[in-house]
């Protein structure tokens, strides 16, 4: 167990696409890093999603870490309130592709897809 907790069910689900890409994405950076997954204030429906590439040095207690065969995703708590069985997709389609986020605790969503509101 590490200070952040380990959670055998998984508050944020990743497709089989989507964990293929962020592995390939993370063997491009060639150093060992999790997914840090999160939401802010701010895109066209009140809150935006934000992931980015994190040392798992910066992990916390305040985080929530989910294990996808060694590789993990990291939420912080206040976050999870809100993405809360997400599930992380992934298309490499030429028009709609990339990263795209079913959120079942979003009201509303934009058209773009990467912001939501409550």
């Amino acid at each position: 167990m590490t200070q952040a907790t380990q959670s055998l069910q998984r508050g944020i689900q990743l497709s089989e696409a989507a964990l293929r890409q962020v592995k390939l994405l993370q063997d491009k950076q060639d150093k060992d890093l999790c997914l840090r997954v999160g939401v802010r204030q701010g895109g066209c429906s009140g809150m935006s999603y934000m992931m980015d590439f994190e040392d798992p040095s910066k992990i916390t207690p305040q985080d929530d870490v989910f294990d996808y065969d060694g590789f993990k995703i990291v939420c912080d708590r206040k976050s999870l309130l809100y993405l809360y069985g997400l599930m992380l997709d992934y298309s490499d389609s030429m028009i709609g592709g990339g990263f795209q986020f079913t959120n079942p605790n979003a009201a509303q969503t934009c058209g773009c897809g990467k912001s939501f509101g409550v």
